[in-house]
């Protein structure tokens, strides 16, 4: 069972390609110099001249042949390990103490070739090779019949071995940043994939065969040459993310429309005129569409978004925004800056979930600017206050003022409706210069719970203790426009907390117990104290949008920041901060970053207005190599 993986160990793993002579040499010699530890020195390219100085210990083939797993990932390796001696494994190793090599991690050194002699690790499932020099894959690759997980991404593959389509178990397979054209038709042999990512490469078109990949539930094309879609792409029924970005589409095939489980599409610069029909897409959560050609958006279009929490469709030409977009009534984020948008209708204002409203840079004529640098609340308070109310429900209303006691209000006289806020499971307790929240307030919560929060615009200057009533329900909590210091550790009680709004209060600390909101995905802490993104907001491994504008944060710390792989939205505005660390460039995961308006000399203004994408290729530019 485990001759195999020794000699691998002397054949491969020590010097990956073992040059010809020693492939012909006898096995009966190299087994045995395996067993007794003693590594050749033969390079991983095959070139005997190019010896490396990076040693590989006894120790970690000991250990790997434990346990089925070895890491030589990031050793510098273009050539073999040197031999550390004559270790006689035989003397403190049994052999029913040894496994067969499942998985193999040769990532992040210097490897230019693989050898065919990977078919010796049988029992191999994953494979992962990423960040090298590779320009081939050997045929052998077929032969690994239990090869689940493949990684070749980052190296200088221009094409593909017929036999890897030949790995019947294959689940995982990452292809980005190299050099392919095309892909071959056997891509639809592989009919166990789930995971597929091709970006960063140069196709130009997609085989027919890839709608047999049923059981794809990702795949990436960005960043390709992709100027037309196969109309077998419907067959991929089980795709949840798909993403677009980065091609040379000018439409879409209608037959996107019947990818049923599709839940995040990110169609981002291409050349867009219009959208599909998505008829069957009920899963649909985000929508990304910006940066295209696109100048309009229908209502029959919006009528089969009934699930969509996210459309972004900044810079476009879009003119007009229908009415019938208050139909997404579960909508929390829409970003329409950069188009051609005059003016909004006032039924905005009413959607509830609503949180995040992006409109700047268009030539709005019927809302002021000091009005929409009010922020997204400000905005829907404006469109809110103009809608016109029918005169019954006027008379109605003043009827409720009154006092009758049957009234249904709660806080004093202001106006709380019970009845709404059991319906909506929102309560709303804004705008009114309260020090203190009711108890009454909190008694409804607590009987309706509720999971919408709305205590701002108020003088509150503690964290609301009662507020952890509400902790088995509450996913939004805005707290903003009022005049807190610090926050309770009561916080890190509301587990399904989503979204968090401390925006314009004076805090200048996180407190650590926030650490197990890990399904927190909004952020907001502008306008705050902050000399540092705390650390805790680090830990928050769901975030994807963090607003920490208008505060004194002097530093961008990236190696923390790239450990947040959702986090798409991050605004720095309007800080402290002196340097912008090129190596920002590399959170490629970033789709909205904004910077302006801090006292650093570059970016330069003139990259800053050029959009999100355009700033992070300028800062990986500057990336000393």
């Amino acid at each position: 069972m485990c001759q195999s993986f020794l000699i691998f160990v002397e054949v491969i793993l020590i010097g990956v390609t073992l040059d010809s002579e020693s492939v012909q040499g006898d096995t009966t010699e190299i087994m045995s110099s395996a067993r007794r530890g003693r590594f050749h020195g033969k390079p991983f390219g095959g070139n005997a001249s190019q010896q490396s100085t990076s040693g590989v210990s006894d120790q970690l083939i000991k250990n790997g042949r434990k346990s089925g797993q070895l890491n030589l990932s990031s050793r510098g390796l273009n050539a073999a390990a040197e031999s550390r001696g004559d270790a006689d494994f035989d003397n403190d190793e049994r052999w029913w103490d040894q496994v067969e090599l499942t998985k193999l991690i040769l990532a992040s050194n210097k490897i230019q070739d693989l050898s065919e002699d990977v078919k010796l690790l049988s029992a191999l499932q994953s494979l992962d090779i990423h960040d090298n020099e590779l320009q081939g894959l050997p045929e052998t690759l077929g032969e690994l019949h239990q090869l689940q997980k493949l990684n070749v991404s980052h190296n200088k593959l221009s094409s593909l071995p017929s036999a890897l389509f030949s790995c019947p178990q294959l689940v995982y397979l990452h292809l980005e940043h190299n050099n392919l054209s095309e892909l071959p038709n056997e891509l639809g042999n592989l009919v166990e994939l789930d995971d597929l990512d091709v970006s960063n490469n140069k196709l130009c078109t997609l085989p027919a065969t890839i709608g047999q990949l049923v059981k794809l539930k990702s795949i990436n094309l960005s960043n390709n040459n992709l100027t037309v879609l196969p109309s077998q792409i419907q067959f991929l029924k089980g795709i949840r993310t798909l993403d677009l970005t980065h091609n040379q589409l000018t439409s879409l095939p209608k037959e996107l429309g019947y990818m049923r489980s599709l839940e995040q599409l990110y169609v981002r610069h291409n050349k867009l005129k219009e959208l599909p029909l998505l008829e069957h897409c009920s899963n649909l959560k985000e929508l990304h569409l910006g940066n295209n050609l696109l100048t309009c958006f229908g209502s029959d279009q919006l009528q089969c978004l009934n699930s969509l929490t996210v459309l972004d469709v900044r810079d476009n030409k879009i003119a007009i925004v229908p009415v019938e977009i208050t139909q997404l009534t579960t909508l929390e984020r829409l970003d329409i800056s950069n188009n051609d948008v005059s003016a909004l209708p006032y039924e905005l204002g009413n959607m509830v979930h609503l949180k995040s409203l992006v409109v700047d840079g268009n030539p709005m004529r019927s809302i002021r600017r000091d009005i929409i640098a009010r922020g997204s609340e400000g905005i829907k308070k404006y469109l809110r206050s103009r809608i016109e109310m029918p005169e019954e429900p006027k008379k109605a209303a003043a009827v409720s003022s009154s006092g009758s006691g049957q009234t249904g209000l709660f806080g004093g006289g202001e106006q709380v409706d019970a009845h709404s806020v059991k319906v909506s499971r929102a309560l709303d307790y804004s705008g009114k210069k309260a020090e203190e929240v009711p108890p009454e307030i909190w008694e409804l919560g607590v009987s309706t719970q509720v999971t919408d929060l709305n205590l701002s615009k108020n003088q509150i200057k503690q964290w609301p203790s009662s507020l952890v009533l509400l902790s088995d329900w509450v996913v939004t909590v805005n707290l903003g426009f009022n005049k807190l210091t610090a926050l309770h550790t009561d916080l890190g009680l509301c587990l399904r907390l989503q979204n968090l709004d401390l925006r314009n209060n004076c805090l200048s600390t996180l407190p650590k117990e926030m650490e197990s909101l890990q399904n927190l995905h909004t952020l907001i802490l502008s306008v705050n104290r902050f000399g540092e993104v705390p650390a805790v907001v680090y830990k928050l491994k769901s975030l994807e949008t963090l607003l920490i504008s208008g505060n004194q944060v002097a530093q961008i710390d990236v190696s923390s920041l790239r450990q947040l792989d959702k986090l798409s939205s991050l605004d720095l505005q309007n800080n402290n901060i002196s340097v912008v660390p090129p190596e920002l460039g590399l959170c490629t995961n970033l789709r909205s970053l904004l910077l302006s308006g801090n006292p650093c000399r570059n970016p330069r203004p003139a990259i800053l207005n050029k959009g999100t994408d355009a700033l992070l290729d300028y800062l990986r530019g500057r990336i000393v190599q």
